[in-house]
């Protein structure tokens, strides 16, 4: 698959975390803060817009966040689960649902299916996860990252795990923003080489196959399932092959004091995370889960536009 590019400073559609210029992921995080503070002050925004829902995995987190933004901000959802293009070609279905409705926000297991429904439709179509990217829980995680520690700057993060979709875009998001991520993997599972080169372009981005050095000095922990959706028929071998990767009590206290833990969930506690590091005060995994809300409204009013005189 090709590198990710940089997209036109007003791309209408979100398929990659870098379909969003610099300035756009500011513009967004800002508007999400003050959203989080006031929200009834944005309750007309985007009145009269409706968005497409697609879901061809189970969601619970990107399916209430969805619903409640645009609904919070005046307008409405539609959704479809199921697989795409099945029943009928992608490309069919983006040409209906952007005569019905104002945006598409499509949680995919392949990138490739958001790269067509892009191509067909003519309203914006936003990646809610694909096999390749997650922007909008990056996107959550920048705001969480900055309310805990007043700024990106100078920050250090360190995802622990498989080198999957949400790594990917912690890279492309939390990088651009000046956050240090390092990516610290089993061998063989590392993220994709053209996403890290991407990534290296705009930040400082690191490699690792060694937990307990990628976590030493950092300010957050983040980690993820070891097999996700798509992956069951693997769980026993990562299961084995992961087991040293586990973020724990003794790895978090290899990190600052103050280290945050992240995840973007759902979680296998006792695989990947602890019970107890999870339910510690170190834990920010529901302020995550929060802020996508927060940080999708956003991300739908810097799409859609909206009232301006509301902002």
């Amino acid at each position: 698959m090709a590198a990710p590019h940089l997209a036109p400073p007003h791309a209408a559609h979100v398929r990659t975390d870098l379909d969003l210029p610099g300035e756009a992921v500011l513009r967004i995080l800002d508007l999400a803060a003050r959203m989080k503070r006031t929200p009834a002050k944005y309750a007309k925004t985007l009145a009269g817009h409706y968005l497409s829902l697609l879901f061809e995995k189970p969601s619970l987190r990107t399916r209430m966040t969805f619903e409640l933004a645009i609904k919070q901000l005046g307008g409405d959802s539609v959704t479809s689960a199921g697989p795409l293009g099945e029943r009928e070609p992608v490309q069919d279905i983006a040409r209906n649902l952007d005569r019905w409705t104002h945006a598409v926000a499509a949680r995919v297991f392949r990138q490739t299916t958001v790269e067509e429904l892009a191509r067909y439709s003519s309203v914006p179509v936003i990646n809610a996860l694909s096999d390749m990217y997650h922007p909008c829980q990056a996107l959550a995680d920048a705001q969480t990252l900055k309310e805990r520690f007043g700024s990106w700057d100078g920050l250090k993060l360190a995802f622990v795990g498989d080198g999957n979709n949400v790594a990917h875009s912690l890279m492309l998001t939390c990088g651009r923003l000046g956050v240090e991520v390092t990516v610290c993997t089993p061998k063989g599972y590392e993220p994709k080489p053209e996403v890290v080169a991407a990534a290296r372009s705009l930040g400082k981005i690191h490699l690792s196959h060694d937990p307990k050095r990628a976590v030493s000095g950092v300010h957050a922990i983040y980690t993820d399932v070891w097999a996700s959706m798509g992956q069951e028929q693997e769980a026993d071998a990562r299961r084995v092959i992961f087991e040293p990767y586990q973020v724990n009590e003794a790895l978090m206290a290899r990190a600052r004091p103050d280290a945050l833990f992240m995840h973007c969930l759902p979680a296998h506690r006792g695989e990947e995370v602890t019970d107890a590091v999870i339910e510690s005060r170190q834990s920010v995994v529901f302020d995550q889960a929060e802020n996508r809300l927060h940080a999708q409204k956003a991300l739908l009013v810097e799409l859609l536009g909206g009232k301006t005189s509301t902002l």
